[in-house]
């Protein structure tokens, strides 16, 4: 029988022979596009330990090959290649991640590289507030968030029609929806002169926001009052206060409507709202009046 000490020995004995594997560059992502070089022929992992999707340029599609599995991304440059952004974006909650590659001759790979969260990453705009101790993390179907949802769903809207993809902030369980292109509208502002079309929805819980596009068709400005909607809103927000008139530049905004069960096709006309705003309106704002309006939000 061995004895402790002797069987420790040997197991060293038999380590040293395993081959010491590469180093692992670490690379932190604090909103700072980070460089990976690359070298032509020889293949260069990624550990990013998310589900994510990579976005290519169609310049360098034939000269790049990108393969994504289990966290890891495999980048193999079949020739060189210019200084290029790719963006790496997060599956599950839509976080943006950009690198910067280039490709050039060498007979040496290089190593691996790992991206983790950097100090700077402050918490996330929408996430939920801090567990108290002593209570486990599934006590509840949908804990307290520090903002309330309308708000959230609201502002994520806003960034992604407004605003550069990366500065987007993700959300935790925000997800995109199916929307149908040709819904009718015709009834959302029934007494005013505009054109609407549904852009795009999101669902956070039991709560969806719609973005709708609306357009001036008359020769004249038009000041812009939630309170005119028609339908069951839980909350409603312009893009800009006003429109201006058709074929200007400022004929066209959004707003972003706020649902909670459903969609937006089942708060449409003939769905009655426990609340009628437009009770609430004078008599002028109901045609869109510019001066009987507070552009109230």
């Amino acid at each position: 029988m061995l004895r402790p000490f002797r069987f420790l020995a040997c197991l060293t004995l038999l380590l040293g022979w395993i081959p010491i594997s590469h180093a692992v560059e670490i690379l932190k992502w604090e909103r700072m596009p980070l460089a990976v070089p690359l070298v032509v022929g020889h293949e260069r992992v990624v550990f990013i330990d998310r589900n994510v999707r990579v976005g290519i340029p169609a310049s360098i599609g034939d000269r790049l090959r990108v393969q994504s599995a289990g966290g890891a991304i495999y980048l193999l440059a079949h020739d060189t290649i210019e200084p290029t952004r790719l963006q790496l974006q997060d599956a599950d909650d839509g976080t943006l991640i950009l690198i910067d590659i280039a490709a050039q001759e060498g007979d040496e790979p290089l190593e691996p590289v790992r991206i983790v969260e950097g100090d700077a990453v402050g918490p996330r705009y929408g996430g939920t507030s801090t567990q108290a101790p002593g209570v486990p993390s599934a006590a509840t179907a949908n804990p307290a968030r520090e903002t309330p949802v309308p708000v959230i769903l609201t502002r994520y809207a806003a960034q992604h029609l407004y605003a550069p993809l990366r500065t987007v902030e993700p959300v935790n369980g925000l997800s995109r929806g199916n929307l149908h292109r040709d819904l009718v509208l015709d009834t959302l502002l029934p007494t005013l002169p505009i054109r609407a079309n549904a852009l795009a929805t999101w669902r956070l819980e039991d709560q969806w926001v719609t973005a709708v596009r609306l357009t001036n068709t008359a020769h004249r400005w038009i000041d812009l009052d939630p309170r005119t909607l028609q339908g069951n809103f839980v909350a409603a927000t312009f893009q800009h206060p006003d429109l201006g008139p058709t074929g200007t530049s400022h004929d066209t905004t959004v707003v972003y409507l706020v649902t909670r069960g459903h969609g937006l096709a089942k708060a449409l006309l003939p769905a009655i709202s426990p609340i009628d705003a437009s009770r609430n309106l004078p008599a002028a704002a109901a045609a869109g009046d510019a001066k009987g309006v507070n552009h109230a939000q």
